[in-house]
């Protein structure tokens, strides 16, 4: 007797156990949004950063509108502003927004939430050394004979970041690098920043383009070093929902496409002027020169210039991969994600490299070539 209830006890278990997994793979299904059957016109809605540089090829792809090629005829986009990755993160989070241009560290980080909602990594927006990666000294601060000086010139200093960003992560690892012990290492966003020099209260900042050279040809700072000077990387990423993936493989398809024609636009050097005039189109509170600046102005070796402002792999190589373990370890550091490696699932190469391979093209696919500052022909 006492067997046969052990045995209906275990029996009895092994259907609630069954039962519990069905529940929890219904209610994963059921947070889907429904995007349409396959050909089916879609709906989409984009979260794109215009106000980090390394992300324009969603600039770029809401001024040419290069989905209407391959996306299903019938099919609506909308583009929203972020003014930071976490905005557009959330937003996906909660199924408002439906593909993201975004940094590296708020990419790394969407992936990590996908017990509110799946979201993938699925293309490099680009890889630099001096996009998010740039020291900004106080205006009166001293002319320096290379920026490897001025990186010592930071001992004792009051410097600044926006902590958990891209920029927190490059600033400790040059500390590191270079055996610098700042003064004070001050949490304080872009707008904190840019009051502080104002002021003459604030040392030093890192900070990411285009902010960077609105501040340098507003007269606030001087640039003095980048990622080229201790060769440290920064970048950007394309992120999608898993259920768009999922369930619009020719939408994902159509818009990758789309990605690859907008980032070889942006390695064609004649559209330069044309990409800054979107980028002016598309935010509030920069320049023309400034934002041209930021893409497309070789910056002197002094000041930690470089002649490539961003190289487009497009698809995440290994260099790339490299960027997102050494972020992810980061951010696992400093407490904002719960991983030190992220799920193998998170990053998916194979989409882009199905199109490239479809192209008959490789990666890099170009680069965006630092240009000399008489090549601007804006006002």
């Amino acid at each position: 007797m006492g067997n046969l209830r052990n045995r209906v006890c275990r029996m009895v278990s092994t259907l609630l156990a069954a039962a519990a997994c069905t529940l929890a793979a219904g209610a994963a299904q059921a947070g889907d949004i429904n995007f349409g059957k396959v050909g089916e016109p879609v709906k989409l809605v984009v979260g794109y950063q215009p106000y980090y540089t390394e992300s324009w090829s969603g600039v770029v792809m809401r001024g040419k509108k290069f989905y209407e090629k391959y996306l299903p005829k019938g099919s609506k986009v909308d583009f929203a502003v972020g003014l930071q990755g976490a905005v557009v993160v959330n937003a996906m989070l909660a199924g408002k927004q439906h593909i993201g241009y975004v940094g590296d560290m708020p990419g790394i980080v969407s992936t990590t939430k996908h017990q509110v909602a799946d979201i993938r990594i699925v293309a490099a927006l680009g890889l630099g050394k001096d996009q998010c990666n740039i020291f900004l000294a106080r205006k009166d601060a001293p002319n320096f004979a290379s920026s490897k000086e001025a990186l010592k010139w930071l001992n004792g200093k009051n410097v600044a970041v926006p902590k958990g960003s891209c920029t927190d992560r490059f600033a400790q690892e040059t500390f590191k690098k270079e055996n610098i012990t700042p003064g004070a290492y001050l949490n304080q966003n872009i707008e904190v920043i840019t009051s502080g020099f104002r002021a003459g209260k604030l040392d030093a900042a890192v900070v990411w383009e285009p902010t960077a050279s609105r501040l340098v040809q507003e007269g606030l700072a001087k640039r003095v070093a980048s990622g080229a000077t201790v060769d440290e990387s920064d970048g950007g990423f394309l992120t999608m929902r898993e259920d768009l993936i999922r369930t619009r493989p020719d939408v994902v398809k159509a818009w990758l496409n789309a990605e690859l024609d907008a980032q070889l636009f942006l390695a064609d050097p004649a559209n330069a002027q044309e990409i800054a005039r979107m980028a002016m189109e598309q935010t509030t509170g920069f320049t023309e020169r400034a934002l041209w600046s930021s893409m497309f102005l070789r910056y002197p070796d002094s000041a930690g210039g470089v002649d490539q402002r961003v190289l487009l792999p497009f698809t995440i190589t290994p260099e790339v991969q490299a960027l997102i373990n050494d972020a992810t370890t980061f951010l696992f550091a400093i407490k904002s994600i719960n991983v030190d490696k992220l799920r193998p699932e998170a990053v998916m190469p194979e989409l882009t490299q199905a199109v490239l391979k479809e192209r008959g093209l490789t990666s890099p696919i170009g680069s965006v070539k630092a240009l000399p500052e008489s090549a601007y022909k804006g006002n």
